[in-house]
């Protein structure tokens, strides 16, 4: 038996999802401090449920890609490891200055400076300069930089970050830099900058290089343990981690980049969200995932999910390409809170796992999501993950009386008031990705994933004045599905000045040297060649702006015959991003970065469908809950999942045992051939 896996590790619940044979099987379970246990536990449930012993199990995956938090978890906390930074002597405090925001007053001392990622002590400036050309003005001062680096040692940090003025357009002085770092210290990490983001904007590069090497330590620990266990049991294939470009590399490569890491598994929804869509013949699409800590929304057109040529990770803006993923503090394990105008708030601090909500008996006392959801009827304390784990439902109404005494409310009222709250947070997530970028969200279907987003969705969509709502089969697994079938990706960038003045040769040079960067992965990763894929990216301006808007470039070498369709392509994708019309046309062009992208397809073939969970001996039920946007107490009507073909009125509630989906007044739900639920919402006011 030929087995492919994908394994999602969130804040609350690790979840997988398993091609084997004719069917997709998936599982959940707690997330846990070591990542590695978790993902134990979700791939011992799989295993149960093919009835396959751990090590034919094991030794049947031919793909494995895992999608994590670890790396977020370390930028969103800032918890850092102790980072040493050597810099071009004078360039100490540019993490300090960084962009120099003010606010409306334009008063210097009320600007809030970006959180300390390195102790100004670990910073330590050597002699060296290279200019905007990449001419070598003065090389490296060795004695004084290995001075630099034994002071930094002796301080004890746990990894090493190099970042000069202009190395990207020669890296000399920073190779010889790293050197004396492995020279003096073999086994400690380090970064440079022109490895990593070889692109110019010293800020965004300085804090991509040391955030890499400050995730460096944290994630050599976790993935040689998991490794470890692994191949402990009998796992063959390499394992796969999912990267922020939405596409996996091998662990080895991973490991050289950890900061691409981040937001890992939320990408790998979005790409699942990408191939529903195409099978399901949607043109414009708007992701909703909510999960246990946060909710994440994305924009998917035409088949493609829109890329950041410079991705913001928590509160740092950085020099890498990243899916355009907007997320808030809003899941199912979010508490609701009282502020000082005695207001009620949810999140974004959230329960996670342990304690996790109150409802789950393991510690946690303060008002979640997940209990209002529980308290209100929506979910069956006895069918939560298919019976496996009880709630505790007086538990979850005592936590939401914390908030409902101080604010006059009843327990009813209170818990949907938490609901509507939450609601409303997530719509505003949505609206930000549509309506403020000049999107008409009536054009979107809205395809909803993770475990808790299917009792919200239907209400978010209607908030957004969305029309149709499509839940997949394997909705609260989603983004184990993405990463199951997912790519293999490798990015390869480079700061390129060029303007449609100069000449054609010169910018095809820059392609050809990524492209070979590219070839040599391909050949070390063992992509077979009737598998590898080449796609030309620019990031290009009108001259005198600041900012780019990426640009896809034919396939083919550059000439001058195709600067006129690469400039109509430019002037379309500006539009698009900013609006018909806003096209400054009799203003140069100029490119800044030229980037290739190398794409290992994995065939995922005919897709097994999702096994379908259906209560034979459930029947129809009828259950009273709490309304969530009138706060009144009903009677709905409770399916144990639908059958393929059928369709429901609402108000009513679809279980299934990973997942609950609530259907309102006036919408109707029906499954498609393809295990899919399809909510139709009706037309407000």
């Amino acid at each position: 038996m030929r087995i492919k896996v994908g394994v999602d590790v969130g804040g609350t619940f690790t979840d997988t999802v398993v091609s084997a044979g004719s069917e997709l099987i998936r599982a959940k379970a707690y997330s846990t401090k070591d990542v590695t246990s978790g993902i134990l536990a979700v791939l011992g449930r799989a295993r149960e449920q093919l009835e396959l012993d751990e090590a034919t199990f094991f030794g049947s995956i031919e793909k494995f890609v895992l999608g994590n938090t670890i790396v977020t978890n370390v930028i969103d906390e800032l918890r850092f490891p102790s980072v040493g930074l050597l810099t071009t002597a004078g360039f100490k405090d540019t993490l300090r200055i960084a962009r120099s925001n003010r606010g409306p007053s334009r008063d210097a001392h009320a600007n809030s400076a970006p959180p300390e990622i390195v102790d100004r002590r670990r910073i330590a400036e050597v002699a060296e300069r290279v200019d905007v050309e990449g001419v070598v003005l003065r090389e490296l001062d060795r004695e004084q930089a290995r001075a630099a680096i034994a002071g930094l040692l002796d301080q004890g940090v746990e990894a090493i970050a190099i970042c000069f003025l202009w190395s990207f357009k020669n890296p000399a002085n920073e190779q010889a830099a790293a050197a004396l770092v492995r020279e003096l210290a073999p086994d400690l990490p380090v970064t440079l900058s022109s490895e990593l983001a070889p692109v110019y904007r010293e800020y965004e590069r300085m804090v991509t290089t040391v955030l890499d090497a400050a995730c460096k330590p944290v994630v050599a620990e976790h993935f040689a343990q998991l490794d470890a266990a692994l191949r402990e049991r009998g796992l063959r294939s390499g394992l796969k981690l999912m990267q922020v470009d939405g596409g996996f590399l091998s662990v080895d490569e991973a490991g050289k980049t950890p900061i691409k890491m981040f937001n890992s598994g939320p990408v790998g929804g979005v790409e699942g969200a990408r191939r529903l869509g195409d099978q399901l013949g949607l043109r414009r699409v708007v992701t909703a995932d909510m999960g246990g800590t946060s909710f994440d929304a994305a924009i998917i057109s035409d088949g493609a999910y829109r890329v950041l040529p410079r991705a913001e990770m928590g509160q740092f803006p950085t020099a890498l390409t990243a899916v355009d993923i907007s997320s808030i503090g809003a899941g199912g394990g979010s508490i609701a809170w009282i502020d000082s105008r005695g207001l009620m708030r949810v999140g974004p601090t959230s329960a996670g796992s342990v304690p996790g909500p109150a409802c789950y008996a393991r510690g946690g006392e303060e008002p979640t999501v997940t209990d209002a959801t529980v308290a209100m009827g929506l979910i069956d304390p006895g069918y939560f993950l298919g019976g496996t784990i009880a709630l505790d439902r007086d538990r979850a109404r005592a936590a939401i009386e914390r908030v409902a005494t101080p604010l006059r409310y009843d327990v009813d009222e209170a818990a949907a008031g938490i609901y509507r709250l939450t609601t409303v947070q997530m719509a505003n997530a949505i609206r930000a990705l549509t309506v403020n970028r000049g999107h008409d969200p009536r054009e979107f279907t809205m395809v909803s994933f993770g475990g808790a987003c299917g009792l919200f969705a239907a209400e978010i969509a209607r908030e957004c004045d969305v029309a149709r709502l499509v839940v997949p089969a394997a909705a609260s697994v989603f983004s184990a599905f993405g990463l199951l079938h997912s790519d293999s990706i490798f990015t390869a960038v480079q700061t390129t000045p060029w303007s449609f003045a100069q000449s054609a040769e010169e910018l095809e040079r820059a392609f050809a040297a990524l492209e070979a960067r590219v070839q040599e992965w391909f050949g070390a990763d063992q992509i077979a060649p009737d598998a590898r894929e080449l796609v030309r990216e620019a990031d290009m301006k009108f001259a005198g702006q600041v900012f780019e808007v990426t640009s896809q470039l034919p396939a083919t070498a550059f000439t001058d015959d195709l600067k006129a369709a690469v400039r109509e392509r430019f002037v379309a994708d500006y539009e698009a991003e900013f609006g018909e019309g806003t096209a400054w046309t009799e203003a140069e062009v100029l490119v800044t970065n030229t980037r290739v992208k190398g794409i290992g397809r994995f065939g995922a073939g005919d897709p097994a469908p999702v096994k379908l969970l259906l209560d034979d001996d459930g029947g129809q039920r009828r259950r009273e809950i709490v309304e969530p946007m009138t706060g009144r107490r009903r009677e709905v009507e409770v399916h144990r999942g639908l059958p393929l073909g059928e369709r429901r009125a609402g108000p009513c509630i679809v279980e299934e045992p990973d997942t609950n989906l609530y259907v309102p007044d006036g919408a109707a739900i029906e499954r498609d051939a393809q295990a899919n639920y399809i909510i139709d919402l009706p037309a407000r006011g």
